[in-house]
């Protein structure tokens, strides 16, 4: 077996996963960047979703650069991304440094650049015409990604999709959207944990990030609950640093 067929073995056991009653979507999809990232031929890759009054929030991103650039671009109200959450429709092959990117997207296409990206794609969260956000992977080569890999990301995505509203029916949609909605509220607090521990251990934002994960699932705990815990000081701080120092390793 191949190291793609591996990884995408992974990606199915970690959706077959998420059918239990324990699922953690933020973790979940945060995996789902990263191998995303390393299946494809893109740079880095971020997830947007919507919350119960269609506002998109970035939920996961394979790198905190990324998650910056598509925050910056909720702010700005503009990017692939943000259209294609909006109408369902992919953008493929966005060149960012073409002048009708510069027009459309004009804050968002210099941010990109400044971070170092060149060409995006964005592509639907969505089943059954219902569109719950998007993802969006990000180039540092201007050639177009090759169709197998479009292909493969639009598998993905409907997979992230299935993964996030499996626990609830469709005819349920008011439970489906309070599940999405703890979610995003989660990651606020993982987000504020995150700057607390590279503050406190004064390392960067993903390494902290990482090292995080690790405890976490090294401890059968759920991001969002330990993330709660730190906030609230019940949780010490700096038996995370040392027990991942120890010898658990780091998480993708």
């Amino acid at each position: 077996m191949t190291t793609r067929e591996q990884q995408l073995t992974e990606v199915f056991v970690e959706v077959a996963d998420s059918l239990i009653d324990d699922f953690d979507v933020i973790d979940f999809l945060q995996k789902l960047s990263v191998r995303c990232r390393d299946l494809l031929d893109v740079a880095a890759v971020g997830i947007l979703l919507a919350d119960e009054n269609d506002g998109l929030h970035v939920l996961a991103a394979s790198d905190e650069d990324t998650r910056m650039l598509e925050l910056f671009a909720l702010q700005h109200d503009q990017g692939p991304c943000v259209d294609c959450c909006r109408d369902g429709r992919p953008r493929i092959n966005i060149s960012l440094t073409d002048p009708d990117a510069a027009v459309r997207w004009p804050d968002f296409a210099r941010g990109a650049q400044d971070a170092g990206f060149v060409a995006t794609n964005a592509l639907p969260l969505r089943l059954r015409g219902r569109i719950i956000g998007a993802l969006s992977l990000f180039r540092t080569v201007p050639e177009p990604l090759a169709e197998q890999d479009l292909v493969l990301a639009q598998a993905l995505a409907d997979v992230a999709t299935i993964a996030i509203l499996q626990q609830r029916t469709l005819a349920h949609t008011e439970a489906e959207r309070d599940q999405l909605q703890y979610a995003l509220n989660s990651r606020i607090v993982i987000e504020q944990v995150k700057g607390i521990l590279a503050e406190r251990w004064q390392t960067p934002i993903d390494e902290a990030f990482s090292v995080f994960r690790a405890y976490a699932r090294a401890n059968s705990r759920k991001l969002s609950d330990l993330a709660r815990d730190i906030t609230d000081g019940t949780q010490d701080t700096d038996a995370i640093r040392t027990f991942t120092t120890r010898g658990s390793g780091t998480a993708d």
